[in-house]
């Protein structure tokens, strides 16, 4: 990398990019400080970086960051590398500088790389580069130091203990370093969001760890170490015995030892990178809140801990919102998960998994969860054991824990504690120490942000069903004259809130009104816009309107209610006693009728109707005969459409499997399902509704005129008396005539000039109607000691085992059930 730029050289240096003047300060190296923005230009740099790389800063600002920076390469073949040893030859350990400068690398990176320079001059460098997360336009901190300047303070014994953490620009950091309030007060100088405060606690960590500070924010600090020179484990070993057997004979450490010692302790750090970003890989796989909990436990054991217990306050477990204030005496934690290296059901029944408990103050388990800090005990003792054991009553856990080391680690998201994990070492294992502490608060970190996010997939999961369930009606299987079966899937797993539903209502006659529809688009507003529009539905099918005026009336109810959703909406009245569906369409795909007689279907010839909110569009309506045994296949198009298929397709597909023959309505619905809903590309939602039209037979009716004449009512008595026994009821004669009375006198008080009409419907229950041609509906009241009149209806509300009224296109209609008797 030629800079084509020389600047003087004090006596004896060579001049050239690689000089770097004598610190008069012994072990002192100035580091090269270079920002890089997300363009991939430098945007700042240092007097380190002028003084290393030999160009002024005005030279650089804006340059290409590889122009400038070292990178890894392939030595020419002519080259002398005497003097370099093994890094002469790129010996590949830790990723190439460019790796972190195009952005292929999110995490932090060291390394070696040398410069060339005029004069066939090598500049042997080390590097380190930190990924920079945050609103501003900054991406990369790279930070460089000559490593001939670190090999010439150790040639001259001036060190004890040789820079490689460096920060800011001309300091060094030293374990022993006496200017930690400069150095917090200059720290800012190259990282302006940061806050003298926040500067002082990053660099009093440096200074007493003795490792550079990754990354640093409101809440997680994670240190980092170069990623060159580290030996192998049992390597470490063998040195860390020697370095310790030599100040136990008198005997002062060795500069060989001491160095040995340092790169211990990198390596100490490398170790508990590796299994963080282990962990990281190994948790939050999925959304699922009881895998996510399972993964964190099972991530730590046996590597770091042999005994791991998960705990999470009930609000969690229970997948709610988020839990509010601080833990006390009273909160339930729940223990969720267990992982251990113990024997097969050793813990399983003294501490099962699912139990809830409560932690009282004096324990460290309360100050966990109270303080969001982890808690250390090195051994716990014979007395702090049985302490904790007096927590789980008659169950004597003592011979689990006493002598073991203990790691309580609180789990959090944005400052709340969801949750702790209690840790424990066996007694023939290393304790818990700091660096674990350091180690176990940043895995508690992700793991509460990991579990956090499966809370609030699993809550937002749980509302879209609640929503999605108070707006689906719960049909009964079974009608006035026919059964109904029903099923509704989601578009995806994602988002169970839409606009498609179903609905019946009861009908005066006998008669059951069914209705499928869908509201345009998905979501929150599509599914609010749903349930105005069924609420709607169900109102005015209450009044008895034929089914064009009902669309036409919601249609301009969908129009006041705003332009900005359309839907589609099928309408259809059953009568079980003429046989027959009356039958409006608004847009909506038509339905399939599968005929008993010879198990063939079809898809029902209807006007198809402007969608509900177009406005201006008149609706159709036709009457289709249907014979007992029949079926109506009533569907939304998320069933049989799919994207890049034509529609026709579908609508074949469905009634071919809706004609399929079936055991029960159920089955006859999933074998429509497993036929069109499980193909791909499908992201609509389904509403799917079926009825078996089973008819009423002619002779389970019975119909009188009734004259507006008082004496009528006693008529009234007698035929639905002789009615019910000629049906085999005769348990039923007594309640029917009293209530038929109360009703008939109320008809014949109230009419105007019809006749009243009073029918009997033998069905699943004992239905009976009273019409006259008065539009004011009765009303249930009280009535007094000396009132005359209102003890009518309370009579039929305490017998009947359903009563009602509703507006007719003559007038209204007053009728009630009484539950057959079982044979």
């Amino acid at each position: 990398m030629d800079h084509g730029t020389q600047r003087d050289a004090p006596p004896g240096r060579r001049a050239g990019p690689g000089s770097v003047p004598a610190d008069p300060v012994a072990g002192r190296v100035p580091l090269a400080v270079v920002v890089v923005d997300r363009d991939g230009l430098v945007s700042h740099w240092s007097r380190g970086a002028r003084r290393l790389f030999a160009l002024p800063k005005e030279e650089a600002i804006g340059r290409p960051a590889p122009d400038l920076l070292p990178v890894s390469g392939v030595l020419p073949e002519d080259e002398d590398v005497t003097g370099y040893g093994s890094y002469a030859a790129y010996d590949g350990l830790g990723p190439g500088l460019e790796s972190s400068l195009d952005g292929r690398l999110s995490y932090p990176a060291a390394g070696r790389a040398r410069l060339t320079v005029p004069g066939n001059d090598r500049v042997d460098v080390l590097w380190w580069a930190y990924p920079l997360v945050g609103p501003g336009r900054e991406r990369l901190l790279v930070l460089a130091a000559d490593a001939d300047g670190l090999r010439r303070d150790h040639a001259d014994g001036g060190a004890q203990e040789t820079t490689v953490e460096r920060i800011a620009p001309g300091f060094a950091l030293h374990t022993d370093f006496p200017g930690a309030e400069e150095l917090a007060r200059r720290l800012p100088e190259i990282l302006p969001s940061m806050s003298v405060g926040e500067s002082a606690r990053i660099v009093a960590q440096v200074l007493e760890l003795g490792y550079p500070v990754l990354e640093f924010s409101q809440n997680d600090r994670v240190p980092v170490t170069p990623d060159w020179g580290v030996p192998r484990r049992a390597e470490r070993r063998a040195r860390r015995e020697r370095a310790a057997r030599a100040p136990a004979a008198g005997e002062p450490v060795p500069d060989e030892l001491r160095d040995e010692a340092e790169d211990l302790e990198y390596a100490a750090v490398r170790e508990r990178l590796e299994f963080l970003n282990e962990v990281s890989g190994r948790i939050g796989t999925s959304l699922d809140l009881s895998r996510t909990i399972v993964e964190v436990s099972k991530a730590v054991v046996p590597r770091f801990t042999d005994v791991a217990g998960t705990y999470l306050r009930e609000q969690v477990v229970a997948g709610e919102g988020f839990p509010d204030g601080v833990p006390d005496t009273t909160t339930m934690w729940h223990r969720v998960a267990l992982e251990h290296t113990d024997e097969p059901g050793r813990w399983d029944d003294v501490v099962p998994v699912g139990e809830a408990m409560p932690f009282p103050a004096h324990t460290p388990f309360f100050r966990c969860m109270t303080s969001g800090e982890p808690v250390l005990v090195p051994r716990i003792t014979e007395e702090m054991g049985h302490a904790i054991a007096s927590q789980f009553e008659k169950r004597d856990i003592r011979p689990l824990i006493t002598g073991r080391s203990m790691l309580l680690v609180p789990l959090k998201a944005r400052n709340v504690v969801l949750g702790f994990m209690i840790l424990l070492r066996h007694p023939e294992r290393p304790v818990f120490n700091d660096m674990d502490r350091v180690t176990g608060a940043e895995l508690a970190a992700r793991a509460g942000l990991v579990l956090d996010n499966a809370r609030m997939y699993t809550f937002q999961e749980n509302v879209a069903e609640t929503l999605q369930d108070s707006m689906l009606p719960h049909i009964p299987a079974r009608m006035a004259g026919c059964d109904i079966a029903t099923r509704y899937l989601p578009g995806t797993l994602l988002g169970r809130v839409g606009g498609d539903w179903f609905d019946s209502v009861k009908l005066p006659g006998a008669r059951t009104a069914l209705v499928v529809g869908d509201v345009m688009g998905h979501g929150l507003n599509s599914a609010a816009m749903m349930g105005q529009l069924r609420t709607a539905v169900q109102t005015m099918a209450g009044l008895d309107l034929p089914p064009a005026q009902l669309l036409r009336n919601l249609d301009a109810l969908a129009q006041r209610l705003g332009d900005t959703h359309l839907a589609t909406c099928l309408y259809a009245v059953y009568d079980p006693i003429a046989g027959e569906l009356h039958l409006a369409n608004a847009g909506h795909i038509p339905p399939v009728l599968v005929r008993a007689e010879d198990g063939s279907s079809e898809l029902i010839d209807l006007p198809t109707g402007a969608p509900i909110g177009v406005g201006g569009v008149p609706f159709e309506a036709v009457r289709v005969p249907v014979a007992p045994g029949d079926r109506l296949v009533m569907c939304t198009d998320g069933l049989v459409e799919v994207r890049g298929e034509d529609i026709g397709v579908g609508l074949a597909t469905l009634c071919e499997s809706a004609a399929h023959p079936a055991a029960s309505m159920d089955d006859a619905c999933d074998t429509i399902i497993r036929a069109l809903g499980t193909r791909g590309g499908r992201k609509d939602d389904v509403a799917l509704l079926m009825v078996r039209l089973g008819g009423i037979e002619s002779d389970a009716v019975a119909e009188w005129r009734l004259a507006r004449d008082p004496a009528e009512v006693g008529r009234a008595r007698a035929v639905v008396r002789e009615q019910v026994h000629d049906w085999g009821l005769p348990k039923l004669a007594g309640p029917a005539e009293l209530m038929v009375s109360e009703l008939v006198t109320n008809a014949v008080r109230h009419a105007h000039s019809r006749p009243v009409e009073l029918r009997l419907v033998r069905a699943d229950t004992l239905l009976c109607e009273v019409d006259d041609d008065d539009h004011e509906l009765p009303t249930l009241r009280s009535a007094g000691p000396d009132d005359e009149n209102g003890r009518g209806l309370s009579v039929v509300s305490t017998l009947a085992r359903e009563w009602g009224a509703s507006r007719t296109k003559a007038g209204k209609t007053v009728w009630f059930e009484l539950t057959l008797p079982r044979r």
